[in-house]
């Protein structure tokens, strides 16, 4: 197979994990197909990839909706290269009370982790079916093991996500389609967490959070594993995480 046709998709290509994510295949060759719902915040990546010398292309895409992620796929699979890795790393955290937790935000956070990963891996299942390989790889969290006080919501979503992600796993593995389900345990590196928990981020010094290049060495990995040894879950969380 032509090595420049290989793609790896990242479905929310933040500033961290997904952009770190992203540049790591590139540097392996890949082109990276990266995506948010706005394509002007991905110009940053773009930027970044393209100086490190990787390929990429960028869409602005709303994962939730079942026409634009069909399309976006077909796209990608017509006129950029054979997909040979989805990952899907929307986030939807949010912190509300129960009583505090309406329709709305129950709904709208099960369809940006729940509903958008479901559509993410659906198509990106009929893209790898064919050529009976590939590998698609959901990001996870402390939320997806255990529900937290007013984490109702999110909690939910990324159990769904889980459910999803063993159910694939079982009927596409047998077809050559390896899904994996990474659980990110404790606090990343991120501007977010920099700004608003600032005792935490102080933990970086001892290597107390997550460094998004770190985990986007393990997600390389889980693509390279052979068959005979493939993860289907595994937990990343620094040393002084407790669990």
């Amino acid at each position: 197979m032509n090595e420049r046709n290989r793609v790896a998709v990242v479905i929310g290509a933040g500033d961290a994990t997904g952009g770190a994510i992203a540049r790591r295949f590139a540097k392996e060759g890949y082109t990276a197909v990266i995506t948010r719902r706005s394509r002007e915040a991905l110009e940053p990546l773009v930027q970044t990839i393209q100086s490190e010398g990787g390929r990429v292309q960028a869409f602005g895409c709303d994962a939730r909706k079942e026409d634009a992620m069909a399309r976006l796929f077909q796209h990608v699979e017509q006129e950029v290269g054979d997909i040979e890795v989805v990952v899907f790393n929307i986030g939807a955290n949010v912190r509300f009370s129960i009583a505090e937790t309406t329709e709305r935000v129950y709904r709208k956070v099960w369809e940006i982790a729940a509903l958008s990963g479901f559509l993410t891996g659906r198509e990106a299942a009929k893209a790898m079916l064919p050529r009976n390989r590939g590998t698609i790889i959901f990001t996870g969290a402390t939320a997806s093991l255990r529900g937290s006080s007013g984490f109702s919501a999110f909690a939910g979503a990324k159990f769904a996500l889980r459910a999803l992600a063993q159910s694939m796993a079982r009927e596409l593995g047998p077809k050559g389609i390896h899904v994996a389900h990474p659980i990110i345990d404790g606090a990343i590196d991120t501007a977010f967490i920099r700004d608003n928990f600032p005792d935490m981020y102080a933990r970086k010094e001892q290597d107390g959070i997550l460094n998004p290049e770190h985990i986007a060495d393990q997600y390389w990995q889980i693509h390279c594993q052979p068959r005979d040894a493939w993860t289907h879950e595994l937990d990343l969380r620094p040393w002084m995480e407790t669990f």
